[in-house]
This record gives C-alpha cells, sequence and structure tokens, in this order.
C-alpha cells in the first residue's frame, strides 16, 4: 500500500479523525466503553467500490460521508442517539497516505456533527477500496417496524427518488449531491421517537421498504403519489420518471414512519415531515387505489 505499513496507516487516519486515546479509542485489543442510560442500538454495513460506488465519479471524501451516513441512517430509523463507531478499511496495494486522509476528512465532518467517536477498527489489504462500519446508539425507546397498526398515518422526512436521479447521465448538481453525500435524519429521528409507532429508512426504495415495515406490523398501506416529496429539480431533470425513481430508487436514506392518529398533530407540529398515505388492514400495498406488482427496490444480490 504505497510502502505504508498497516500501523502507519491506522495512526494516518486516526489522527486525522482526532480520535481518543485508549481505553476509550484504539491502542488496545478492545475499546473500553462506558454504557448510557436507554437501550443500545448497533448496526453494521459496507460501503465496496464497484458495488456501491465507483471512482473518480465517487471523490475519496464522497465514499467517507457516504459509508457513515448509511450507518448513521439506520440509528435515525430507530431513534437513537449515535456514540461509538468501529471502522475496517480494506485498502488496495497501491492506496497511499494523502488518500487515507482524504476518507478520514470525508467521515470526519459528519462524524463530528453526529455526535459520535471512533473507537477501533481495522485496515487489511483487498482488491478494492471497502469500508464497513459498526455504529451504536443510545435510544431510550427504539422505534422498531413492528409497531404499526391500521389506521396509522405514513410520513416521510427528507425527500425520494434524488439520489437514483443523481446516478443518471448529465443529473443536476444537487441530484449528484443526493447520491454522493446523504444526509442521516438524526435530529428528526430522535423526535419522531416521541410519537411513531414504527420506522425504517429508507435506503433501497420506498416502496420495498415499507414492504418490510408491512410485513413486520402484519399490516398493509394506501399510498397517494402525489403526496410523495420530491426535489424540483428531481422533477424538471426526470420528467415522466421522477415517480417511478421517488417509488423505486435506494440510497435516499429518508425516514418512512407510522404515526397513531392520536399523535398526528403534535407529531406535525415537531418533525417536518410529508404525510403520504395510510396503514391499513390486511396485506396488500396499494398505490393511488392500485394494487402495487411492480419491481419493488434494490437488492444488493440480484443487482448486477
Amino acid at each position: 500500500m504505497s510502502g505504508a505499513g498497516e500501523f502507519e496507516l491506522i495512526a494516518e487516519f486516526t489522527r486525522a479523525l482526532g480520535v481518543p486515546p485508549s481505553p476509550q479509542g484504539p491502542g488496545d485489543d478492545c475499546a473500553v466503553l462506558k454504557p448510557r442510560p436507554g437501550q443500545l442500538c448497533v448496526t453494521t454495513d459496507a460501503t465496496v467500490e464497484g458495488v456501491h460506488f465507483t471512482r473518480p465519479a465517487f471523490s475519496l471524501r464522497d465514499v467517507g460521508h457516504k459509508a457513515l451516513a448509511v450507518n448513521l441512517s439506520d440509528l435515525a430509523a430507530m431513534g437513537a442517539r449515535p456514540a461509538w463507531v468501529l471502522v475496517a478499511l480494506g485498502l488496495p496495494r497501491a492506496f497511499k497516505r494523502r488518500e487515507v486522509r482524504a476518507l478520514a476528512a470525508g467521515m470526519g465532518e459528519l462524524l463530528r456533527a453526529s455526535g459520535a467517536q471512533v473507537v477501533g477498527g481495522n485496515i487489511t489489504r483487498s482488491p478494492v477500496l471497502s469500508l464497513t462500519l459498526t455504529v451504536g446508539g443510545h435510544a431510550s425507546r427504539p422505534m422498531l417496524r413492528s409497531g404499526a397498526r391500521p389506521g396509522d398515518g405514513l410520513y416521510v422526512v427528507g425527500t425520494l427518488g434524488a439520489a437514483a436521479g443523481g446516478l443518471l447521465p448529465q443529473a443536476p448538481a444537487s441530484l449528484v449531491r443526493a447520491q454522493r453525500r446523504p444526509r442521516p435524519c438524526l435530529a428528526e429521528g430522535l423526535r419522531a421517537a416521541h410519537f411513531a409507532s414504527a420506522a425504517i429508512d429508507v435506503s433501497d426504495g420506498l416502496l420495498q421498504d415499507l414492504g418490510h415495515l408491512l410485513a413486520a406490523s402484519k399490516v398493509g398501506a394506501e399510498v397517494d403519489s402525489a403526496r410523495l416529496p420530491m426535489l424540483p429539480a428531481l422533477r424538471r431533470f426526470a420528467a415522466g420518471r421522477a415517480l417511478t425513481l421517488a417509488l423505486t430508487g435506494g440510497e435516499d436514506y429518508a425516514l418512512l414512519l407510522a404515526v397513531p392518529p392520536r399523535h398526528a398533530r403534535a407529531f406535525e407540529r415537531a418533525v417536518r415531515a410529508r404525510h403520504i398515505g395510510t396503514v391499513t388492514r390486511g396485506r396488500a400495498l396499494r398505490v393511488d387505489g392500485r394494487l402495487w406488482r411492480g419491481a419493488a427496490g434494490f437488492d444488493h444480490l440480484r443487482t448486477t
């Protein structure tokens, strides 16, 4: 890896992030963490070159940011406050010290904004660049996928379709940024946890992720496509494809929430969200009154 050894690159990465010393940070076989009140929520996700990004379309700062953002979005969907991060890097042989610093720089700004800190990880040689992060946070009442009930309103925090639009040729800058620098809805997730009965982050497409929530809750849903939150740039650029991208495009990292009617008014005051539909009895998912039978969204193991 450009003449630098494992431990030199670990030092380069941790210096760039300003991580704490052992025992709270790297330096021993394990970091020593103090539990906080509430329940511990833990998630892990991988960001792999050739699967989730290509270079040079994505800068290394983009890659570092997105690798952390996708994990923080899972915590946001649970209503959890981020606390710590483990980072496992797979680096190609020719990877340089300045490239390690660029990865850390992309991750660092979002890391500081989230309030979490890197406490350890690993570096190994890899045929392609990969970042596998494990992120933990605390929630007093985690939002699950299984709590939605008939009559609950369905709400989206954030916008839909922009990230998928950002992969199209000649996409405008706002859509490209949505793809490369997604914003996890952490503050909104913390506030929503006081009201929502169920939640999921929209990472693989609205209808696919809604399907997961409905299956876990054993309910159905009615979705009004006219209510879907989309960037004006997506509507202008993608024209006739915008609705399909909003329904099935992945990587938005918006939040999808089910909110009981008795909490709806207070929720709408506390969280900026768009009401897109209603949870129903049965198991059917309908869009604009029609049973949805189309492609649902992204599948990591079936997409080439």
